[in-house]
């Protein structure tokens, strides 16, 4: 698990260095200041959950059966949550209208926040 952990949050690394060096540079040109905002706070999110599942991904403090939900919350997280905000952000620059999908945007923010607190009990449950 530790693997898979630590992969995706290389993966997730990676995809947020090039979002972030995608809307500093590409989309300062095309987006309101306040898209660019939404969509750099989405790039932010995505990278503090990368360390995040770095630091799960290492610690013995979590039982690998805890990793494995945790995993899966981030990843839903990360996808629901920054996702939406990067699509909702750069809505104008396609013919497609993202708007309709805003709803899952706090769904993703309650798997991070469940994600954390999942982290929290099992840290705490851990008699090691």
């Amino acid at each position: 698990m530790e693997r898979k952990m630590v992969l995706t949050a290389l993966l997730f690394g990676v995809i947020a260095i090039v979002l972030g060096a995608f809307g500093a540079h590409a989309l300062k040109k095309v987006l309101s200041t306040e898209q660019l905002i939404a969509f750099e706070t989405g790039v932010k999110y995505q990278m503090y959950h990368t360390l995040f599942l770095l630091f799960v991904g290492t610690t013995t403090l979590v039982t690998e059966k805890a990793k494995r939900t945790i995993l899966y919350l981030v990843v839903l997280g990360v996808l629901f949550f920054s996702g939406s905000i990067y699509l909702l952000a750069t809505n104008d620059l396609t013919s497609i209208d993202f708007r309709a999908i805003g709803f899952i945007t706090p769904i993703g923010g309650l798997f991070l926040i469940g994600a954390w607190l999942f982290t929290f009990i099992a840290v705490i449950n851990n008699k090691r």
